[in-house]
């Protein structure tokens, strides 16, 4: 077995050149998407209009277990990764904790996070494809940063739909945003037929994912030589993402590292998703029993109080039915600062993995959650942002059970991403004046009320 370093970061000839298609492995696949009008399985000429075609295909794919990464791509990613995976030694000390914790860290690049990888991903098969602009949304930022860094470098125009609440708490994330020459609209805005009902019906409203969602499509739809693009929740995102599970994967394997439990957050279910594709792969295939840990917030828990149903991607109701862990596509969560998961449902390979049990779920007030990433930054020296910090609550949690019990267990958990655009949130924690809020059951009745009647 090799040393264990600090850093472990990978070779250039030892960088994934395929990603790892989860469909391909899983005994039973999730339900087919609906077509919202007829309410029978989408076909790829029913997602064309949305999506770029490559993508639709990857969405379609359930038989290639690995998908070649596109070699002018590649020459993309061998600018932000490999990303490191780090031994949390400094954390293990202040835990006194037997279990070993390491972070595959993906704050490393400009964009601040893993959605780097699937927007590179999304906009040179648009490039490829002659599409000349294209809609978003975002919710704290990360990704709509992530896709004008990717449009800035394969020239294509960009709109993006932010979340009105973050563009209002992280006022630099728009700036980075537009550095880079995305134009951003806070949503629900003026600027869309469906921006105007919500504003109507909810005059208040600091918005949501779902919202923005809706705004991004309807303007796609209505551009010439334009299409959307989604930084979480659909297939094909959880496939570039899977990326980061490889890495984890070859430095696991070069190390000798076995991984007991792996945790991430999940909003939509991306950053888990890739972190844990290959190793939940052996999985379901019998080579290991690992636990695979989903974090989410107390606030928007679509795992753990959601119910498994079909349900609209977006508030407005246009994108196609999904079958998945939803709270209902009506529910506006409540203006916490973990914005990248103010998500109403959640991707469906990762609700149908759950829902067979091969992951488990838990959630967390915010007041929990920045107590363990404040304690995280004094010891490793990374300021985590609030998403990530789900996570890191979880880790810290599980390597107290180890202690508790005296038993030495190996935990990786994902570092989706950093905080610095985030400090609005930290100043709120500092300074006493954060608050939880819990959904009560007639609260998730009202977004439950919304979803659609599917037999």
């Amino acid at each position: 077995m090799n040393k264990i370093p600090y850093r472990i970061t990978l070779e250039e000839k030892e960088l994934p050149r395929y990603w790892y298609n989860l469909k391909a492995v899983m005994k039973e696949l999730p339900p087919p998407p609906l077509h919202p009008a007829t309410l029978k399985p989408c076909t790829p000429e029913d997602l064309k209009p949305v999506f770029c075609e490559e993508l639709v295909k990857q969405e379609m794919n359930t038989t290639d277990k690995y998908i070649e990464i596109p070699e002018k791509l590649f020459d993309f990613y061998r600018m932000i990764r490999p990303s490191p995976l780090i031994r949390a030694y400094n954390l293990e000390k202040v835990l006194d904790t037997p279990a070993e914790i390491y972070y595959k860290f993906e704050g490393t690049n400009t964009s601040g996070s893993h959605k780097l990888n699937t927007a590179a991903a999304q906009v040179y098969y648009a490039k490829e494809a002659g599409i000349t602009s294209l809609t978003t949304e975002t919710g704290a930022g990360q990704w709509g940063t992530a896709m004008a860094m990717a449009c800035a470098y394969y020239g294509i125009d960009l709109i993006v739909y932010m979340v009105k609440v973050s563009a209002e708490q992280k006022p630099y994330r728009k700036a980075v945003i537009e550095t880079y020459g995305g134009k951003v609209i806070p949503s629900p805005s003026n600027t869309t037929e469906v921006g105007r009902k919500i504003l109507e019906e909810n005059p208040g409203t600091g918005g949501s994912l779902g919202c923005a969602i809706s705004e991004a499509i309807e303007v796609a739809l209505k551009t010439k030589n334009c299409r959307y693009v989604l930084g979480s929740v659909l297939d094909h995102v959880l496939l570039h993402q899977s990326i980061i599970g490889e890495e984890t994967r070859i430095a696991c394997e070069k190390y000798g590292i076995e991984p007991d439990i792996i945790i991430g957050c999940a909003g939509g279910g991306s950053n888990l998703g890739g972190l844990i594709a290959p190793f939940i792969g052996d999985r379901i295939a019998g080579k290991n029993k690992i636990r695979f840990i989903s974090v989410e917030p107390a606030s928007c828990p679509s795992l753990t109080r959601g119910k498994y149903a079909y349900d609209f991607g977006d508030t407005g109701k246009t994108t196609p039915l999904l079958k998945m862990y939803t709270l209902g596509s009506g529910f506006i969560p409540s203006p916490n600062h973990a914005g990248g998961l103010r998500y109403h449902g959640m991707s469906p390979i990762i609700s149908k993995l759950y829902h067979d049990g091969y992951i488990e779920a838990c959630s967390y007030e915010q007041s929990k959650v920045f107590e363990a990433a404040v304690s995280f930054a004094r010891c490793e020296g990374i300021l985590p942002a609030p998403e990530s910090s789900h996570a890191v609550r979880a880790a810290i949690d599980e390597a107290l059970k180890c202690k508790e019990a005296g038993e030495k267990k190996t935990i990786i958990f994902g570092l989706s991403g950093t905080g610095y655009f985030d400090l609005t949130a930290y100043m709120s924690y500092n300074n006493g004046t954060m608050t939880d809020y819990i959904p009560t059951d007639e609260d998730l009745e009202k977004g439950f009320a919304s979803l659609p009647k599917v037999d």
